[in-house]
Formats: C-alpha cells, sequence, structure tokens
C-alpha cells in the first residue's frame, strides 16, 4: 500500500464549545483522565475505546505512554529539534518534565526558553498542542523528583552525558557500572546538570477528530490579564 493510500476514519466522538472547561488545564486534566482509563466521556465512547484496546492487546501491541509528549524546542539560530519526552506533573503552573540540562534540549532552552507539546491519544482521536515559556524547577522540587526514581535511573542520569558523541554501547555500559560501584550501599545524588522545567502555556488547543476530516478544534488563549479567550478553529 502507498504511502498516500494510508486514511484512517475518525468516529468516537464530537467536542462542542459548552463542553469545554473555563480553563484549559482543568480540560486537559478531564482529557488525561480519560485516555488513562480513569474516567470515560459516556458509555459509549468508553465502550469502544476498551473495545479498541482490547484489539490492540490480542495483536500482541502494549498500551501507549498517556504521559509521551512531544517536546519542540528552537536553537539560538531558529533551528527547530523535536523529540518524545514523558510529562511528569501538570498542576497550575502548566507541564512538568525532566531532563539533563546539557543535552540538546537544555541548551535550547537556555538560548530560547519557549517551548510546544503535543500529546496524541490514538484510541480516543484526540490531541492536545501547547505552547508557552519554559522555566526551570526549584533544585527541591528537582531533588525530590530525582530521589523517587528508580536507582538505576539515577546512576544513568550521573553516568550518561546527554546528547554527546559516545564511542560505542561498551563506553555507556562501563560509565554506569563505575557509578554504581562510587555509590554503593550510598543514596545516590542528584547531579547539578539534571532537574526540571515546567512549560508554562500561553496557548494550548484541543483537536477531536471527526468524520471527512471536519475536527473539532478549539483554542484556548491566555489575556494580558491570566485569563482564557476559546476559539473554535477551523479544521
Amino acid at each position: 500500500m502507498a504511502l498516500a493510500d494510508i486514511r484512517r476514519e475518525y468516529t468516537l466522538g464530537g467536542l462542542r464549545r459548552r463542553d469545554l472547561a473555563p480553563e484549559p488545564l482543568t480540560q486537559f486534566r478531564a482529557w488525561f483522565d480519560q485516555a488513562l482509563g480513569a474516567r470515560g466521556g459516556g458509555r459509549l465512547l468508553k465502550f469502544f475505546v476498551n473495545l479498541y484496546k482490547a484489539f490492540l492487546m490480542l495483536g500482541g501491541a502494549q498500551p501507549a505512554d498517556v504521559n509521551a509528549m512531544t517536546l519542540a524546542t528552537v536553537d539560538a539560530e531558529g533551528r527547530p529539534s523535536a523529540r518524545v519526552v514523558l510529562l511528569k506533573g501538570v498542576d497550575e503552573r502548566g507541564f512538568v518534565f525532566y531532563t539533563n540540562y546539557h543535552s540538546r534540549k537544555g541548551r535550547e532552552l537556555a538560548a530560547n526558553p519557549r517551548g510546544a507539546l503535543v500529546f496524541y491519544w490514538a484510541d480516543l482521536e484526540r490531541q492536545v498542542c501547547v505552547s508557552g515559556e519554559v522555566k526551570k524547577l526549584s533544585e527541591a522540587e528537582s531533588d525530590a523528583y530525582f530521589s523517587s526514581r528508580p536507582r538505576g535511573s539515577r546512576i544513568a542520569a550521573r553516568a550518561s552525558d546527554q546528547s554527546q558523541v559516545v564511542r560505542d554501547r561498551a563506553e555507556l555500559e562501563q560509565r554506569w557500572r563505575e557509578e554504581e560501584t562510587r555509590y554503593a550501599g550510598r543514596e545516590v545524588p542528584r547531579p547539578p546538570h539534571w532537574g526540571g522545567y515546567v512549560l508554562v502555556p500561553d496557548r494550548i488547543e484541543f483537536w477531536q477528530g471527526r468524520p471527512n476530516r471536519l475536527h473539532d478544534r478549539f483554542c484556548y488563549t491566555r489575556q494580558p490579564d491570566n485569563t482564557w479567550k476559546i476559539e473554535r478553529l477551523a479544521p
């Protein structure tokens, strides 16, 4: 089959203006909970979502990471890059994630502290696009999250110079063993070049797939008084 012939019809549901929460983070949490399966958006939608997931499992597919999000950043010359990271928190500030500050994304955020996120939940036929300023979290908050990570992940954060060239896999594993030996029987401390960010949104768009590509799109835009303007966008 040619790539141009790959098509999918979106039929699970719609999105109406009256269904939306006044604030986008409240709306995001509702959709995120539905992606987790905590509660459905109606019995019929929940039935079809569960049926879809059952077929995926029967085919050997693993459930998707619902907190996976594409993070896009731009360097000082305006060249974009993107990668998938994991959402580790969402609160009144915005969307929280953690990484190595010396990584490519860390260097780009230091040069241009703005970013964009995309969540895509195929089983709900939904997408959320977010953009805004990105700020570092406090050292105390980064310390608290780092201490909650599995020990092997903490060792890896110290052993890996993220985004830097390495000779081979053996070099990576050797660095990991060295750090494991160094902290044998001791707590693994957070390295100073590793920590958290929060993306403070000024624009959030909610997309619901609909038949015939007449999708529902609603955009929340932050106003000067920190209220949110909601507008329907053409698909």
